[in-house]
């Protein structure tokens, strides 16, 4: 079964992916998402946007907008770059995104109006292939939907999907006001595996070591892949934990934390530096003894100068937690 590093907004950039891939990575990654209006418009941010490492072959681009045109033209341009493919974004149910019309608002406009979105992506991906290649692959990653959520509902909808082009659906199986609280439900992936054989279904949700991997396969053996989103933000190492490698490994959790404040610096503006720190390390702190203060002394740091010396105070003062055994 395929793992994946889910699209996750200021955490999935390069920096980032290097920390996984650092571990031995992943079958896939998808990126954190790209504004097609943004993109388009060519700001000074895009081209970090745009960075593919480390390994290319293995990315997954994701686009979100509420303008399904600007969509399909962001697509032709990504049509041209390394990767896998694109991800169209119907899943992100934060009302600071839905209420513009973009993630899942795409799930619960008019059907008509999301399907001719998608089928201009995919048009601009088979126009964008060249040179006798494959045109890229086109997914979509979604929730159930809103709350009158049903299972024919769901179904119908991914029906349309599938007509229009799309070749891989990931499903986070929560609605559009379902907390994480709430356990994600993987039977709902089972089913619509079972309904759409044609394609790959991809399980997201409440996947975080081997134990939850395991159950996961067990209540969704027709999933094809499984997506892992905060699990992967605390744990960087999560992938080769379920893979099982054989051999062990011993890393040094204080150097990692400071490399990936030099990778933000190399691949980030400076305008993103603090978000973009305060994002992995609201997660990474939580790995050790005294998590939620060092939490908090990350969370507070002025600058990346300030955070680095607050790790390095951290790892003075609790030197047990220093070396990691995966």
């Amino acid at each position: 079964m395929k793992l994946f590093l889910a699209p996750m907004d200021a955490i999935t950039h390069q920096a980032f992916r290097n920390l996984v891939a650092r571990f031995g990575g992943c079958d896939e990654y998808f990126n954190e998402m790209i504004n097609a209006s943004s993109l388009l418009a060519g700001g000074s941010w895009e081209k970090f946007y745009l960075l593919d490492g480390p390994e290319p072959e293995k990315l997954v681009w994701q686009l979100t907008d509420k303008n399904g045109e600007k969509m399909a033209q962001a697509a032709s341009l990504l049509a041209e770059r390394s990767g896998i493919g694109i991800d169209l974004n119907m899943g992100c149910s934060a009302p600071q995104i839905a209420k513009t019309g973009a993630g899942i608002a795409w799930m619960l406009k008019p059907v008509e109006e999301t399907a001719a979105m998608v089928g201009a992506v995919k048009s601009a991906l088979e126009n964008g292939a060249k040179d006798g290649r494959a045109s890229k692959r086109l997914s979509v990653k979604l929730r159930l939907g809103d709350e009158k959520y049903t299972e024919e509902k769901l179904h119908s909808f991914c029906a349309m999907l599938i007509e229009e082009g799309v070749q891989m659906i990931t499903l986070h199986a929560r609605t559009q006001k379902q907390k994480h609280s709430r356990h994600s439900d993987w039977q709902a992936v089972e089913h619509l595996a079972l309904r759409f054989p044609q394609i790959p279904v991809i399980l997201n949700g409440d996947v975080k070591d081997r134990e939850t991997f395991d159950l996961a396969q067990k209540t969704a053996p027709h999933a094809q892949g499984i997506m892992i989103a905060t699990a992967a933000a605390q744990k960087p190492w999560v992938f080769r934990e379920i893979v099982g490698s054989k051999a062990t490994m011993t890393f040094d959790a204080e150097e990692l934390a400071l490399r990936f404040i030099d990778d933000v610096e190399r691949f980030q503006p400076q305008e993103f530096w603090k978000t973009r720190l305060q994002r992995f390390f609201a997660f990474y702190c939580l790995n050790f003894s005294f998590g939620h203060y060092f939490q908090t002394q990350m969370l507070n740091a002025k600058d990346n100068d300030d955070a680095r010396a607050r790790i390095r105070e951290y790892f003075e003062k609790c030197p047990g937690d220093k070396s990691k055994l995966i």
